[in-house]
């Protein structure tokens, strides 16, 4: 396992554990991380740990970002969430991509919280094919005007910044940084979830927001081919290590209530088949792990390679989260699918992650095309018998 000794990776730890894991199922029921929870997780720094140091963030590095992920996301998945697009899907990609000015502007607020931000690509009839944004801008002599509606965007609820992408007549797609104190635009809260409850999920709609051209986020034409693109590495690094914190703390679950729980006699942790199960989520949880370690160690060299190994783990991790937690319900029985266990909803969090930030689907097309490319046998005279 890696070690670490960042203060804020102990900050993580200690708020996790206090805070996060005892309250996680409250969240999840009133359908929403409270206020002074979401404050709390700014003022310690953890919101803002990953953004530069010039910009009032912490500076720290993949690993240490990646192992903070982990550890608030055993706590309480619906509170990583905030990390994954306040912190990463629109913080890094600020810091990556903006402007000097848009950096100075909106860097320092995002990492005290004096902005929440979130990530507005998702519509009606544009999820895994985003670039079919039907939100529209218009560009005026000294604006741009933006028409739409969002759907399935985290934390819109209380965010108070968007990063918002939208498309001209012509197909083109600009990003935009968009104020909640705009004119035309409002939020509508989504209920009826099967998870991802206490994450504040809405709609935006935009209705005539005028916005101005300094607001213009990349460059014109490439907000979906450059930015979207560049923020959903971010986004998929998050959620990568999100597999991870669901694994284990679901192992951690099963493990505690199989030490617990008296069947036939005994411990159901002495029974064999509970065993394979706990051998193959402990399996997942290290193996996640080292692939998370491995990619936070490209991320943080630039490594061009990094994207294609973070959709690899992106799958595995997402894949093996939805597994051990499948085999935690199973372990607890009848409890399980009761709501005052939290099996159940560590698998409801855990099947979110293989639709979120590239579906599980989308994730084996692009790994398919690179495996064909990187695994072809050349250069022999003959490569199978006739």
């Amino acid at each position: 396992m890696a070690n670490s000794t960042h203060p804020l990776l102990d900050t993580a730890k200690q708020f996790s554990k206090e805070v996060l894991r005892p309250n996680a199922a409250q969240f999840d029921a009133e359908q929403g991380v409270p206020e002074s929870v979401l404050r709390e997780m700014c003022t310690s720094g953890l919101a803002g740990a990953v953004l530069p140091e010039e910009y009032g963030g912490g500076g720290v590095d993949a690993l240490t970002w990646g192992l903070i992920t982990e550890e608030i996301g055993v706590g309480c998945s619906n509170t990583r969430a905030l990390l994954t697009v306040h912190s990463s899907l629109v913080g890094e990609t600020i810091a990556r991509l903006g402007t000097d000015t848009q950096k100075q502007d909106w860097l320092p607020q995002l990492a005290k919280g004096e902005r929440i931000g979130a990530f507005a690509l998702s519509e009606k009839d544009a999820g895994s094919d985003a670039s079919a944004v039907a939100t529209r801008f218009e560009e005026k002599d000294d604006h741009f005007v933006l028409n739409g509606k969002k759907k399935w965007i985290t934390y819109a609820a209380v965010a108070n910044l968007f990063l918002v992408f939208a498309a001209s007549e012509d197909g083109s797609t600009n990003a935009f940084l968009v104020e909640r104190e705009r004119e035309g635009l409002s939020t509508t809260p989504m209920t009826g979830l099967f998870a991802s409850r206490g994450a504040h999920l809405g709609e935006i709609t935009f209705d005539n927001v005028k916005i101005p051209k300094e607001n213009l986020f990349g460059r014109p034409g490439m907000g979906f081919t450059f930015v979207a693109n560049q923020a959903l590495f971010y986004g998929r690094f998050s959620i990568a290590w999100a597999g991870v914190a669901i694994a284990r703390s679901a192992l951690e679950e099963m493990v505690t209530w199989s030490r617990t729980r008296k069947q036939f006699g005994s411990k159901i942790g002495q029974h064999q088949l509970v065993q394979a199960m706990i051998a193959d989520g402990v399996t997942s949880v290290h193996a996640g792990r080292a692939m998370c370690e491995k990619i936070s160690h490209m991320k943080q060299a630039n490594d061009d390679a990094a994207v294609m190994e973070t959709n690899i783990t992106k799958l595995f991790t997402s894949r093996i989260a939805t597994e051990v937690a499948n085999n935690a319900v199973q372990i607890f029985g009848g409890n399980g699918l009761w709501q005052a266990y939290p099996a159940e909803r560590l698998y409801r969090e855990a099947r979110v992650l293989e639709i979120i930030e590239g579906t599980t689907q989308i994730q084996q097309m692009m790994i398919a095309n690179y495996g064909l490319r990187q695994y072809f046998k050349t250069g022999l005279k003959k490569l199978y018998p006739e």
